[in-house]
């Protein structure tokens, strides 16, 4: 895997680059639909393809392991073969799962033992076993297994897990040299960079990850529960550390505006299910601001779902019609929302990248902040 910095905005730290894999090429910043369990939510293959040209996508190495499993992926000759995405992928190693399954999982040295939140099955990952799972799985981009801290653990906490992500990075990064790739393509390995909200911990994380000289990086723990300007605080100190020579991955963030912050911040790369699971609620991302589809005042509005004139993968529904949908509880409006809010995000970060390579990142950033902020 390469990663080409094509630019860097004058006088600022917002980038554009070329990330190459087997599976083609990435341009930066770039947006990551969330395919949990080896689909995204509500999107079938055609549209994320043809509509929405996603170049990207994610699987869980958690939700995978477990079902459809290694032994399945594996027969068919991994995830891609699986699920048909002939592009890029990337699977998360399981460490939020684990964070989100503090009632029915137990942490040690050597790993993590839980229950299936699907039948109640016990289970064990060691950094090993990820590892083994994700080259089962078959991404060109795998992820290290991390503990992930609550944003508003103490310094005690972060201290401690801390010291158990950088262990298990040591024996991810052992067993990932020691292996080969299962499916004739090369996988490469991101680092995750932890620390919570303690400047000094990640200055140390970011220190200790950057000694492995990987082919890329990702900074974690964030948008879990700590305020949005501890969460910029924290990508600005990672970010000093970090090469400037390989992709800088922000976990799980987030909002349009959050995306726009962390791109003046340097950061390459992203993720999250909102535009899904805000969409299947009706929430709306536009360039004028957040629209909520139930509310009545759209019930006889002619407008695009986008006012401004920007129609999304040629999404000419009104708002009245999207309204109705929702009313009337009709999948289709839950299919719509998601695709139009995924359709927005991949605009908002190619719109970034242009504005990037033209010098005018930030003026425009600025401005579409306070537009994005806005609930209509």
């Amino acid at each position: 895997m390469t990663y080409q910095l094509q630019h860097t905005e004058k006088d600022g730290r917002a980038r554009a680059g070329l990330l190459t894999t087997d599976h083609g090429v990435i341009h930066t910043p770039i947006f990551m639909p969330v395919g949990t369990v080896g689909s995204v939510k509500g999107i079938h293959l055609r549209e994320l393809i043809d509509d929405l040209q996603a170049e990207i996508i994610l699987g869980n190495t958690y939700h995978l392991y477990l079902r459809p499993g290694t032994q399945v992926l594996e027969r068919v000759g991994g995830l891609h073969r699986f699920n048909g995405f002939s592009r890029p992928m990337l699977t998360d190693s399981g460490g939020f799962q684990v964070f989100s399954l503090s009632g029915i999982r137990k942490l040690t040295e050597e790993g993590c033992e839980f229950r299936s939140h699907i039948d109640g099955s016990k289970h064990f990952f060691s950094p090993e076993r990820v590892i083994d799972i994700e080259r089962s799985i078959g991404a060109d981009i795998m992820m290290a297994f991390d503990e992930c801290p609550p944003g508003t653990a103490d310094k005690t906490y972060a201290r401690k897990s801390l010291d158990l992500t950088h262990g298990w990075m040591k024996r991810c990064w052992k067993r990932y040299t020691e292996t080969e790739p299962k499916y004739g393509y090369h996988q490469a390995l991101f680092p995750i960079v932890q620390g919570c909200v303690y400047a000094d911990l990640r200055r140390e994380s970011a220190c200790f990850m950057r000694d492995f000289d990987a082919e890329g990086y990702a900074i974690g723990g964030l948008a879990v529960g700590e305020p949005a300007e501890q969460m910029y605080e924290m990508i600005d100190v990672v970010n000093e550390i970090l090469p400037t020579d390989r992709p800088r991955y922000l976990m799980g963030v987030g909002t349009p505006v959050n995306i726009l912050e962390a791109i003046e911040r340097g950061v390459d790369m992203f993720d999250c299910v909102m535009p899904t699971r805000n969409g299947r609620n009706a929430c709306l991302f536009t360039s004028e601001g957040v629209v909520n589809m139930r509310n009545a005042k759209w019930a006889d509005c002619d407008d695009p779902v986008d006012a401004a004139g920007l129609c999304f993968v040629d999404l000419h529904y009104s708002r009245a019609y999207l309204h109705h949908l929702f009313k009337a509880k009709e999948l289709l409006a839950m299919q719509i929302a998601s695709l139009h809010n995924l359709a927005f995000y991949l605009w908002l970060v190619r719109e970034a990248r242009r504005r990037i390579l033209a010098d005018e990142f930030t003026p425009w950033k600025k401005e579409m902040v306070e537009k994005l902020m806005r609930k209509l």
